[in-house]
């Protein structure tokens, strides 16, 4: 991902560094259980492990890999060669009876769990946000679109709200995903455990509070790495739905919301007078993409044989970046509804602007209910006279009070006419959540 789009606590996970800090741990964490089982030096690992928290790996180390690996054209190799030089020969007995895709799987699983972390704790941000929002307008009349045409009253707020519960099923999904990937593989080459017992692996994962994979083929199956490319994609759609909606409620047609415009920031080089969505579009692009990810995912769950390395070109691309998209986007979108800028006024003169159009439903069922008219002739009455409203700009109720077929009084007109009537069940919506 470039630097324009990545969060500084994602840049610092998905660094050279970080990896190679990943793959000590895993290398040290193996080393511990095969010590205590006398098939390691215990004063190897004592000496490795004081030696990497006094002098951790950074940037320079992750240059020396780079140096070795032109040589070497093998990553595992080139990093086990630069430990040596950095932390002396005891580190001959690291990568003892494991193989490279052992080390880089459980690796790249921790850095995985961290990022999924992050993009948990955006998300519950994101969340809050909405609730707050949705609290604050419970009760803001707006109108309700369908296929973007005017259907019916509601408020601001079930729009926030509808998107918390959203964001809810994601936090649900990342969990479920992240969970998928928070397995330790030390099975040695094509999993057999030839040169490694499965006790090794199951003491790594027992410290560290994961799984053992139960069984691999020297890989770790890629429905794991799909699972969270899925809840990432799905989570980024979550985020396109809301940006979409703001984008179109910033609409010149609309401007019912809008993103905030900062003092100084332009939205144009050519119209001085653009506030143009452009943080929303952003995200959108950023759902797009992650979208893409996914597919790229699907692709590497086939592999050939007990191990390829197809996928791992692709991983070293859409892992990092679809994490880093993930939770730069809902942080981006955090900022947008948290200083939105709401126009209740103009919701409420649009929610009018169509002649009382809005409220043919509940004429409809005035109708029905209160005057004894089948469903059909109702609807025909209704439907003849808010034709006639769109094509003149006449007021719905005063059509209906002037035609002679409708059988409703002025009081049931008034009645049918309510706005407060369509928003009589919100509270009821909002005790579902404990507002």
């Amino acid at each position: 991902m470039i630097d324009r789009y990545l969060t500084p606590e994602m840049k610092a996970l998905w660094s050279e560094a970080s990896k190679y800090r990943a793959w000590l741990r895993v290398e040290l964490a193996t080393m511990e259980a095969q010590a205590k089982h006398g098939e390691v030096p215990r004063e190897a690992f004592e000496v490795l492990t004081q030696r990497s928290e006094a002098d951790p790996l950074d940037e320079a180390f992750a240059v020396r890999v780079a140096e070795i690996e032109a040589v070497t054209r093998h990553d595992i190799v080139a990093f086990t060669r630069a430990l040596t030089e950095r932390y002396g020969e005891e580190a001959r007995f690291i990568h003892h009876g494991i193989t490279s895709t052992d080390v880089v799987d459980t690796a790249q699983n921790l850095l995985l769990d961290e990022a999924m972390g992050l993009i948990q704790a955006d998300v519950r941000a994101l969340r809050g946000v909405c609730r707050t929002q949705a609290v604050a307008h419970k009760h803001t009349p707006t109108v309700g679109r369908t296929h973007g045409i005017h259907a019916e009253p509601m408020t601001f707020g079930l729009k926030f709200l509808n998107w918390m519960a959203t964001l809810d099923r994601d936090l649900e999904r990342l969990h479920a995903a992240r969970e998928r990937i928070r397995v330790v593989m030390l099975s040695g080459s094509v999993g057999t455990y030839a040169h490694v017992s499965p006790r090794i692996e199951e003491e790594v994962a027992a410290a560290w509070g994961w799984q053992a994979a139960p069984v691999t083929n020297q890989t770790l199956a890629r429905d794991r790495h799909a699972e969270v490319l899925s809840a990432l994609a799905i989570l980024g759609s979550t985020l396109e739905r809301i940006a979409v909606e703001i984008r179109h409620l910033q609409r010149s047609e609309v401007r019912e919301a809008m993103e905030p415009f900062g003092k100084g920031q332009t939205g144009s080089s050519s119209m001085p007078h653009k506030k143009n969505p452009i943080l929303t579009e952003n995200v959108t692009g950023f759902a797009r993409l992650l979208r893409g990810f996914l597919v790229t995912g699907l692709e590497n769950v086939a592999l050939w044989h007990e191990r390829d390395i197809s996928h791992s070109s692709a991983e070293r691309v859409i892992l990092p970046d679809a994490t880093s998209a993930a939770s730069y986007a809902t942080r981006r979108l955090t900022g947008v509804l948290r200083d939105l800028v709401v126009f209740p006024e103009r919701m409420l003169k649009n929610l009018n602007d169509l002649g009382g159009l809005v409220f043919s439903q509940r004429v409809l069922h005035a109708l029905i209910d209160e005057k004894g008219l089948s469903r059909e002739a109702a609807y025909d009455l209704v439907q003849r006279n808010a034709l006639r409203s769109w094509e003149t700009g006449e007021g719905l109720r005063d059509l209906l009070k002037a035609d002679a077929q409708n059988p409703l009084g002025e009081a049931e007109l008034s009645a049918a006419f309510d706005l407060g009537w369509y928003l009589r069940h919100v509270d009821d919506v909002y005790a579902r959540f404990g507002l």
